[in-house]
């Protein structure tokens, strides 16, 4: 799958940004969300370098046969419509794993909306691991992982590198890009 994705975003003329985390751990954002295309140029990517990079998405996601496939794919099902302990729960697997990395969207959907959810600082945070900034920026082809960033409890603080580092990235239906403001 490696070399396949590496053809395939070259043909589509995609650039690459390899600057993987050189840690077993790690809470990985990708943004901007704006398209059913991100998925699938979010796989590319992950296949693309090789990265154990386990997603969570909305649980109508994994429906029928898409289901196993998508789980067998690094996908994790979440119902944000229900109160489940999703953060208490990653927070766990981080503690308990000696090699994991999880991939979150803080905007939640691809329609726009006001402000990012915080979920994916909360199980950094609490886990104690950095949260690396992938992400998709349409205008010039170019997708990767940049950043690192670690937690230092002051979300507001660490929020403002993020936002500096995505303020430059377009979305494939830039209308949708969500403001980069955080839900409090």
């Amino acid at each position: 799958m490696r070399f396949l994705s590496r053809i395939i975003l070259k043909m589509l003329g995609w650039q690459l940004d390899e600057q993987l985390p050189a840690i077993n751990k790690y809470v990985l954002i990708g943004y901007p969300h704006t398209s059913n295309w991100d998925f699938i140029m979010g796989m590319l990517a992950k296949w693309a370098m090789n990265m154990p990079l386990n997603w969570v998405a909305k649980h109508s996601m994994f429906w029928g046969p898409f289901g196993p496939i998508f789980v067998a794919m690094g996908g994790v099902p979440v119902n944000r419509g229900k109160a489940s302990g999703f953060i208490q729960k990653n927070i766990d697997l981080f503690n308990s794993r000696e090699c994991f990395v999880l991939g979150l969207m803080p905007e939640g959907t691809r329609s726009k909306t006001d402000k990012w959810k915080t979920g994916f600082y909360h199980i950094a945070d609490g886990a104690n691991v950095p949260i690396a900034l992938a992400y998709l920026d349409y205008k010039n082809k170019k997708i990767g992982v940049g950043k690192m960033v670690e937690t230092t409890g002051d979300i507001d603080s660490d929020f403002e590198i993020i936002k500096s580092f995505y303020q430059d990235k377009t979305g494939c239906n830039p209308k949708n890009q969500s403001d980069l403001i955080i839900k409090k």
